[in-house]
């Protein structure tokens, strides 16, 4: 029996976008549409998902939006069946979902396991489902975003998951040597997005690493640090961790007291 033919096949890549509904996945889904990418746009805040679909693409045809859980199995399932159905292949997986514990101490939150089955289960997992159509084609590109956080760490938990995520990009793309698919991580420092909103710092918009996403798309790389200034501070933390400490507690952990508020 012949396969379904997929309702409308792109000239470009078609990029499977997660956490698509705000901040940097709102700023990557409207640059990548604006460069002529095929779009499936996830999250699970349905009505500014379809909105954003609509927005960029009031045809319905180059970008739609699928309502997903990333922490569910089923939900990340029905999200690649979507865009197979839709577009015939999955030429990109852009892992941008994320969370962290954005009041109090992550030891007094009732379920902290939730930064590490949305930050790292979930691009894991949805990594494992596009692999094998991308090994068999021979091309496709996984894009994690990571933080510098998985280079200098500042919090436990959001921390571990990055740090997770930094070592499965790493990891991943070695073991993808030759295959002819790549994997890339983008790692930004603090930017201006709902999950920084309580952080005082100057912060540039979610649209600097919107455009890193589009430049490793073409032209692969293993990791972006985005804005660069950020290479400084994680080199710094290396070399002198007491002046990291001294950074984090002045700029970062002040935002707490002792009620964790």
């Amino acid at each position: 029996m012949t396969a379904p033919t997929p309702p409308w096949t792109p000239a470009r890549p078609v990029v499977v976008l997660t956490g698509a509904s705000s901040g940097i996945g709102l700023a990557t889904a409207t640059e990548l549409a604006a460069l002529g990418y095929a779009l499936v746009l996830a999250a699970r805040r349905a009505d500014d998902l379809h909105t954003l679909a609509r927005r960029l693409d009031p045809s319905g045809h180059r970008v739609i939006a699928v309502p997903t859980d990333v922490t569910s199995p089923e939900s990340r399932r029905a999200l690649i069946a979507a865009a197979q159905a839709h577009f015939g292949r999955i030429d990109v997986l852009i892992n941008n979902a994320g969370v962290t514990i954005e009041r109090g101490w992550w030891w007094d939150d009732p379920d902290p396991l939730r930064v590490l089955r949305v930050n790292l289960d979930a691009p894991i997992e949805l990594t494992r489902l596009v692999l094998p159509a991308m090994q068999a084609r021979g091309s496709g590109h996984v894009v994690n975003i990571g933080s510098v956080a998985g280079q200098a760490a500042t919090n436990g938990m959001y921390s571990a998951s990055k740090y997770g995520v930094r070592g499965f990009s790493h990891g991943l793309r070695r073991e993808l040597l030759g295959s002819g698919v790549h994997v890339s991580l983008v790692s930004p420092g603090f930017v201006k997005s709902e999950m920084t909103a309580s952080a005082r710092l100057p912060m540039p918009g979610p649209e600097v690493v919107a455009r890193a996403v589009a430049s490793v798309l073409l032209r692969p790389r293993r990791e972006v640090v985005v804005p660069r200034a950020y290479h400084l501070f994680a080199w710094l933390d290396r070399r002198f961790p007491a002046l990291g400490d001294r950074v984090v507690r002045k700029l970062i952990l002040r935002r707490y007291d002792h009620t964790g508020q």
